[in-house]
């Protein structure tokens, strides 16, 4: 019966695959919007000269079609007729006969017009979109329900559940589509008391397994979006287009339905009761369901994709999607009988045969079965839907449950709805999540950072700078304009004070704006703070990171010339060094270089940012790639981008290198900017030299970054290590950033460390080396074996009161002592048990060297402090 109706025709309707689904399953009529139907009785309009030719055709069903699969492709054909807004009767005709609602459709020859001929004559094509549309209502729902009868296994199989723990890192890696399943299922399973430590391979796969479900079944939904509104004479590559997105939905079909069969089997062997267990498996084996059914299904559908038969591909894969459909309801199945067993056995076994009550002492207990909050309420739902009670038949119950997991029945979708609305409710579905592009660090990584802030810190106050903190935000005046194109990448804030806001895209602009309106002309200081962009996240790039800044501003009368370039240089490598990450290069240019090796190789000045930011690229691509970005893309001359290319593969000894551009017959001296670059570099390598750092040091033509507000000497630190980093720091001289301000000019220079990529260095050398960072700087822990908090209280309040680093610990079972001091790496344990306590005495544990000693309550602070600190 007809629970509605789907309209074709109307000029803003738009047949979608639900539609599809509800004419295919009878539960909606078709109606011909009256427009169109206006259209069918007007008279063809032809040329006198070309009158209408009319054809006898019958339309033909393929005979291998499901009636639910050939109701779906008469309602695509009808809807194809339509879009070729042509006078005809076919339409009426189809419509007529999908609402008689037949068991099987014939047609007789028809007259056609030739226009109607190109849509009969697609057949294939309209039947692979019909069976698309259905595929697509089918596995959206599959992607629901399979979630469904996952957590239910969980539960019976009490199988670990910690793979639901995935959670989205912010940087980009996890699949949204996993991260989403993971979360599904922790909101069904929360509060079980079931799940439990079983390792199971078929439950750990899911978020992949599952996710990539979700994924290709918007693929198919995306695609025929587009194609059942699309025409025939939009037609070319469209069943190319369909089946590409079906084939990796069948692919994940197949192995989907393995691991469920897997689980369905593990559930059967779990059920509790011989007569459940073996009448169970009686009804299960008749199914005739196994892996070899789902592979042989897959198979025949990839040899009919190999043979461009797309019309029975799509079909095929429909049949194999109707038999995963099954494992899983059986899955679902059988994990509810494992929890429901003790209910059902009583039910099956409630009454005798001579009919009498059985007495209570022979009734099976029931042992309480906490179940999750989310697959609590919907089991509650298939038990209001079955209502048992009394004796019960299994295999009527089995039938029942199965007949009511049959998703072309309207009571399953409204079944599915409240699936959904039980996921999503705020009671469950109120878990932490992190924003993207943002990241939690735990102990261990903590433990990393403070110890690189501490060696940060440190270089920077040797070299005279002071710390300066600046606001998160600044008037979104301040940031605009300073970065260029990246200008776009800043967050701005809604505005709560009469104020236009932004969070800081760095620290330079803070500190250059802090200058200004303080009217400094000389000042070193350093930074370290967070910093946001509005960026797409993804390895090793974040929207809210750490940044380390040194700067040093000054006009000439308050530093020696080329000075602050080079203490800056030289702290960068301090810094580098100290932190130990392992080798690196400082690569350095001038900006003054820079333009002038562009206006020697004949660049237009309007295209010099562009040109540059092509080279920049050259530590990543080779130089025929960047060439052939200049010169199709960016429109150089072909002769220009080779004699760029002979400049920028200058690369080598700082020393050396310049003295080669300083020989008489260099381009470069004959450009006043370029020979006043050279003079700056020739005093700062100089400088370096005799400082002992020109060796990390590398003069590079190539680098060329940060155009929109250097003006004179550009560095970039890269890492030469294992981990693919990329630049760990860079810097260099702007001195009319100040000046922006309204201000009079101030020069400057600085360095920003990118700190985040070091600490993803020192991290992974630390798990290279097996290390393990202390969590904490805990030196003793007070170990009381028993209940006496207070006697905890007194010795260790004593410690601290000696500046000592202490923890207590009150526990029954010493065992436990143990155990946390050597997962805390706590070097020494004050131990007190009754024995000490009679004795009078405390036992000092060396952990490290494995060795106690007792000494007298009164002395054992002093002890300690003697052996801590020698």
């Amino acid at each position: 019966m007809a629970e509605g109706s789907v309209t074709v025709g109307a000029k803003a309707s738009s047949l979608s695959s639900s539609s599809v689904f509800a004419v295919a399953t009878s539960r909606a009529q078709v109606g011909i919007d009256s427009t169109a139907l206006d259209r069918l009785s007007s008279p063809t309009p032809t040329p006198s000269s070309s009158p209408t030719t009319s054809f006898k055709h019958r339309i033909t069903v393929p005979d291998f079609l499901t009636l639910h699969e050939t109701r779906a492709f008469l309602l695509v054909l009808l809807n194809n007729l339509l879009l070729s807004n042509a006078p005809s009767s076919l339409p009426l005709l189809i419509c007529q006969t999908l609402n008689s609602n037949p068991n099987a459709f014939h047609f007789d020859d028809a007259d056609v017009a030739e226009h109607e001929l190109p849509a009969l004559n697609a057949a294939t094509r309209s039947t692979l979109l019909a069976v698309s549309a259905i595929l697509d209502h089918h596995s959206a729902a599959l992607s629901s329900f399979a979630d469904v009868a996952v957590a239910f296994s969980c539960e019976a199989l009490k199988a670990d559940a910690s793979a639901f723990n995935l959670m989205d890192s912010g940087d980009g890696h996890a699949s949204k589509d996993e991260v989403t399943v993971a979360a599904d299922l922790r909101v069904l399973l929360n509060g079980s008391k079931l799940v439990g430590k079983n390792k199971i391979l078929s439950i750990a796969r899911v978020p992949k397994l599952h996710g990539s479900l979700r994924e290709y079944a918007k693929a198919v939904h995306s695609r025929m979006r587009v194609e059942l509104n699309s025409g025939v004479k939009s037609a070319v590559g469209s069943e190319e287009a369909v089946c590409t997105v079906l084939l990796p939905l069948a692919a994940v079909l197949r192995e989907l339905g393995e691991s469920s069969f897997a689980r369905a089997k593990s559930n059967l062997e779990s059920v509790g009761g011989d007569d459940l267990k073996s009448g169970l498996g009686e009804v299960f084996g008749k199914e005739s369901l196994s892996e070899d059914v789902l592979s042989s299904g897959f198979n025949k559908a990839v040899n009919l994709f190999l043979g461009k038969q797309y019309d029975k591909f799509a079909h095929e894969v429909f049949v194999l999607l109707g038999l995963v459909w099954k494992v899983v309801v059986w899955e679902l199945v059988t994990a509810v009988v494992v929890l429901d067993a003790a209910e059902l056995n009583e039910g099956i076994q409630g009454v005798k045969e001579n009919g009498e009550n059985p007495k209570a002492e022979e009734k099976s207990k029931k042992k309480k079965v906490v179940l999750g909050k989310g697959t609590s309420s919907i089991l509650a739902l298939m038990k209001d839907r079955l209502q048992t009670g009394g004796k019960i038949d299994l295999r009527t119950w089995v039938a029942d449950l199965l007949s009511f997991l049959d998703v072309a029945k309207h009571e399953f979708n409204e079944f599915l709805l409240k699936v959904k609305a039980v996921v999503e409710s705020n009671e469950s579905r109120r878990l932490p999540k992190i924003p993207k592009g943002t990241r939690d660090f735990a102990k261990e990584q903590m433990t990393i950072r403070k110890k690189a802030f501490s060696i940060i810190e440190e270089v920077f106050e040797r070299h005279g700078a002071t710390a300066l903190d600046t606001p998160v935000f600044e008037l979104r005046e301040t940031l605009m304009g300073k970065y260029g194109e990246d200008s776009k990448l800043i967050y701005d804030l809604a505005d709560q004070g009469g104020e236009l806001l932004s969070l800081r895209y760095d620290l330079t602009v803070p500190f250059a704006r802090f200058v200004a309106m303080n009217g400094l002309t000389s000042f070193k200081r350093y930074q370290i703070a967070k910093v946001y962009r509005r960026d797409n996240p993804s390895k090793g790039r974040y929207r809210e990171f750490y940044q380390c800044d040194f700067d040093i501003a000054g006009t000439p009368s308050s530093y020696e010339y080329m000075g602050p370039d080079f203490e800056v240089v030289r702290i960068l490598t301090e810094l580098l060094d100290e932190l130990n990450i392992g080798e690196y290069e400082i690569k350095l240019n001038h900006r003054k270089l820079l333009d002038g090796m562009m206006e020697i190789c004949g660049v237009p000045p309007e295209k010099f940012r562009t040109i540059c930011s092509s080279i920049d690229k050259l530590d990543k691509q080779s130089f025929q790639q960047i060439r052939k970005e200049m010169v199709e893309e960016k429109g150089l001359t072909a002769e220009t981008a080779d004699r760029i290319e002979t400049f920028v593969k200058e690369k080598g000894s700082p020393l050396a290198l310049l003295s080669k551009f300083k020989q008489e017959n260099s381009d470069f001296l004959k450009h006043d900017g370029a020979k006043d670059a050279l003079k700056d570099l020739e005093i700062l390598f100089i400088a370096l030299e005799t400082s002992k750092r020109i060796d990390k040091v590398v003069f590079d033509l190539s680098l060329a970054r940060g155009l929109d507000y250097y003006t004179g000497v550009i560095f970039e630190a890269v890492f030469k290590g294992g981990a693919q980093v990329g630049s760990i720091a860079a810097g260099g001289r702007y001195d009319n950033l100040i000046g922006m301000f309204g201000s009079k000019p101030v020069p400057a220079v600085g360095v920003s460390l990118g700190i985040e990529r070091v600490f993803a260095i020192m991290e992974q050398q630390q798990k290279d080396q097996n290390q393990m960072a202390r969590p904490t700087k805990t030196e003793v822990l007070v170990s009381i074996f028993g209940t006496d908090l207070t006697l905890a209280a007194e010795l260790a309040g004593e410690l601290w009161d000696a500046g000592v680093k202490a923890e207590y610990l009150v526990h029954k079972r010493r065992q436990k002592l143990f155990e946390y001091a050597k997962e805390s790496r706590i070097p020494w344990m004050v131990f007190v048990g009754e024995q000490e306590i009679k004795e009078g005495v405390v036992q000092l544990k060396d952990l490290e060297a494995n060795n106690d000693i007792n000494v007298p309550r009164a002395e054992f602070v002093e002890e300690l402090r003697r052996r801590l600190y020698p």
